[in-house]
């Protein structure tokens, strides 16, 4: 059986270089380097700018604040409990927050606060699932791959309100 081969390509932004990594015409990441538990380059994988076209092109609209939906093929890798809670992420709409025990709500398990910050802080497509618009139940910002001040700087460019 042949396994699917990697493809990266690397978007300049305005929180730094993105990694976006992919399969078989899916994005399956989407990193912030240096984000915790981000993928490195591996030598077996191959860059193909082209093969992103479609996420370099709505990420650069993203950032000019043009889209505010994005629309691409996602293959995110978890477990189901993760993969739901990824799905749930990507309900949020532009521009507004919730708390960890609203998501735990959204996913049908009130009590899972923190089962779900843990699946939160583990979404390997950053932005596009907008693990960002998730805050602390006090609104504050609490936790994020890469980096406090990225999340701050993400809610800020969406207009999203924050607990001062």
């Amino acid at each position: 059986m042949k396994t699917a081969t990697t493809a990266y390509t690397t978007l300049a932004s305005p929180l730094g270089d993105l990694l976006l990594t992919g399969e078989d015409g899916s994005l399956s990441g989407l990193y912030l380097p240096p984000h915790k538990g981000a993928a490195e380059i591996d030598v077996r994988w191959r860059r193909d700018d082209d093969r992103f076209r479609d996420a370099r092109e709505q990420l650069t609209a993203y950032f000019a604040g043009a889209l505010h939906t994005f629309n691409l093929d996602l293959a995110p890798r978890g477990t189901p409990f993760q993969l739901r809670v990824w799905r749930a992420l990507a309900e949020i709409p532009y521009g507004t927050t919730v708390s960890y025990r609203q998501l735990a709500e959204r996913v049908g398990n009130p009590n899972a606060s923190r089962a779900v910050g843990l699946a939160n802080g583990r979404n390997p497509i950053s932005i596009v699932v907008p693990c960002h618009r998730v805050i602390g139940a006090n609104g504050a910002l609490v936790g994020y791959g890469a980096g406090v001040e990225r999340k701050r700087w993400l809610l800020a460019m969406e207009g999203a309100l924050l607990a001062n």
